[in-house]
């Protein structure tokens, strides 16, 4: 029985901090960061002073969607990168509440799956807090404005988590296309799918 309450607790926990954070949404500002890279560098949006804008995505290592996606990140990066909207993944995840996603883990995955995108550490959930980033992956599309970095459109990569249906919605891709033509895109937010961000407990 006490195992059973001591469950509930950090189950209950885990949903206050997911609740207590709020998600950025169209029209805000996108904040900067400067995040450690799989190669110890830093990297902020200055690191791309050519790009018109950023796909910036909240991933890890060890959720399931997440894997599921990664193949999508990468061809989002390859695809849209020489355009001038690269991709920055970043990990969200506390190490101590999940140990397969500590930056030694993360840059061995980098390294086998040859990511062309740079994947940061988020030390400390700042980042993820300021974005209210809540599942992996969860999608920000930014903008460079005269008003600085904006947020364009929040939420999934596509509607085809499983990665089974011959016809998808490109939410990203379509987003980014408006956005190159100068147009606003017609969708801002979609639900974010994927595993929520894993946060180890308070005491």
């Amino acid at each position: 029985m006490k195992k059973i309450i001591i469950l509930i607790v950090l189950a209950f926990s885990a949903f206050l901090s997911q609740a207590q954070t709020t998600t950025l949404k169209a029209g805000d500002a996108a904040p900067d960061f400067k995040l450690k890279n799989i190669d110890n560098k830093e990297v902020s949006f200055a690191t791309f002073p050519k790009a018109k804008g950023f796909i910036v995505v909240f991933t890890c290592n060890t959720c399931p969607y997440a894997v599921a996606y990664e193949q999508r990140i990468i061809d989002l990066d390859n695809k849209f990168r020489p355009q001038g909207y690269p991709v920055i993944a970043i990990n969200p995840n506390d190490p101590e509440a999940q140990p397969d996603d500590a930056f030694n883990k993360m840059q061995e995955l980098a390294k086998n799956k040859k990511y062309p995108f740079p994947y940061l550490f988020d030390a400390g959930q700042k980042v993820t807090d300021q974005y209210g980033a809540k599942r992996t992956p969860h999608i920000f599309i930014v903008s460079k404005s005269a008003k600085g970095n904006v947020v364009e459109y929040v939420g999934a990569i596509d509607n085809d988590p499983e990665g089974t249906k011959t016809e998808k919605i490109k939410y990203a891709e379509d987003v980014i296309e408006s956005l190159k033509n100068n147009q606003k895109p017609a969708i801002t937010q979609t639900k974010e799918i994927g595993c929520t961000v894993k946060r180890k407990v308070k005491a």
